[in-house]
């Protein structure tokens, strides 16, 4: 029996051998104190975004120090306020598995004044050798281009090294690319044969690029992660969207979007459309069939059932066609046997993603979080019955059902993470 349970065991760790412990989370966590540098016990921090209404509070302890968990990649605005200091504002970034020790000194207020004391953006990410790229969604829609359904450009116009060729992105001279969304990775064995990206857009609250000197956790393949905080709607109050845009080529991008949040729930959904002339190749006359289109949904749900517990949802679905281009007037003698026009060759892509996130602050310095997660995804090339001298037929699929748990926990100074991926 004990040989046998000896054996289960090892079975069971071969197969969570794989470790993963990347999140969207970051934590905010700082020292109060006046200018002698003494702490400031009772003093009352908000944390609040940038960008939405999402928000939490914490108060400094007797020695001057707060910590606030499960902070979510993106821009913020500390607050720090006491009686009798002047009230500190200071602006943040908030990078994923990032914690250094932010310092807040507060000023002795003079009497019968108020006075706001505003200091300078601090990136929370100072412990980080990785060289990392943070696209928001006001970036986004601000740039032309960059906001299509079925554009890249959010990442080639912002990160350093990043360029679309052969129909693949690439990054660092490569295109072996990790994605991940709500800090989950994305798996896909068909990196080589999908054309398009897999998330809209104009779905994205912020884009977190990593350009290398990044953990072993990633693997020893990858040339960029890319992890993608999905929008949530704390930036929305019942509201709805429609976006369109029109072009030459009979360019469209279309998308309706909805959105809104209580005090303990947000919600965010999106149905999209696209449709262009000018495809995989370049408008010009000798190109014939090159048009696309697509269209997907998009829905996160965030739900806090209480002050520790956290509950998130993401699902994406897409559904993309490209013809594939040809030349009217092949010089090739051997290929006028047939008529050119005949060729109409294409690619049909469809891909969906589900991830269920539980988020669970067990105390102030202990964070665990677990996430079930099922990916779809296939690239389907079909040449047409005329096709000379064979019609080529490549179908590939791949289906994935799993999970992610990560548990972190910081003692002192000091922070370790750990985690199982299968």
């Amino acid at each position: 029996m004990r040989s046998f349970r000896s054996v289960m065991l090892f079975a069971f760790l071969l197969v969570c051998a794989g470790a993963a412990f990347a999140t969207i989370f970051g934590t905010v966590q700082g020292v109060v104190h006046d200018a002698q540098h003494r702490p400031i016990a009772g003093a009352s921090v908000i944390v609040k975004s940038a960008t939405s209404d999402w928000s939490r509070t914490a108060e400094t302890d007797g020695n001057g120090e707060f910590k606030i968990e499960a902070v979510p990649v993106g821009d913020y605005i500390v607050t720090v306020s006491r009686t009798g200091f002047n009230t500190l504002e200071q602006k943040i970034t908030v990078i994923s598995d990032s914690s250094p020790v932010l310092h807040f000194p507060l000023e002795i207020a003079s009497v019968n004044q108020k006075v706001t004391v505003t200091a300078e953006a601090e990136t929370a990410n100072v412990d980080s050798v990785t060289p990392t790229t943070l696209v928001d969604r006001n970036d986004v829609a601000r740039t032309p281009g960059a906001d299509r359904t079925n554009s890249l450009q959010m990442i080639t116009d912002y990160v350093p090294g990043a360029y679309v060729t052969h129909d693949q992105l690439h990054i660092r001279g490569g295109h072996q690319v990790s994605w991940l969304i709500d800090g989950v990775p994305i798996p896909n064995t068909n990196i080589a044969s999908n054309l398009g990206p897999q998330i809209d857009p104009k779905d994205i609250d912020y884009l977190e690029v990593m350009r290398g000197s990044y953990d072993a956790e990633y693997g020893d393949r990858t040339y960029g992660v890319f992890n993608v905080v999905p929008r949530m709607g704390w930036e929305r109050n019942s509201e709805a969207d429609i976006v369109t845009s029109f072009g030459n080529f009979g360019q469209t991008n279309d998308e309706l979007n909805f959105g809104g949040h209580t005090e303990r729930f947000a919600y965010f959904g999106s149905l999209n459309g696209n449709r262009s002339d000018l495809g995989l190749e370049t408008p010009v006359s000798q190109v014939l069939h090159d048009a696309e289109n697509g269209y997907g949904g998009f829905a996160s749900l965030i739900f806090n059932a209480d002050p520790k517990d956290q509950l998130r949802l993401v699902t994406s679905l897409r559904r993309d066609y490209y013809q594939i281009p040809y030349d009217p007037n092949p010089n090739d003698s051997e290929n006028q046997q047939f008529n050119s026009s005949e060729l109409r060759d294409g690619q049909h892509e469809s891909d969906a993603v589900v991830d269920f996130s539980w988020v669970r602050t067990i105390r102030s310095n202990m964070l665990l979080t677990v996430s079930p997660f099922f990916h779809y995804n296939s690239a389907d090339y079909a040449g047409a019955p005329n096709d000379f001298p064979i019609s080529t037929t490549d179908n590939r699929a791949s289906r994935y059902a799993g999970g992610q748990a990560t548990f972190s926990v910081s003692a002192a100074k000091n922070d370790a993470q750990f985690g199982l991926y299968g």
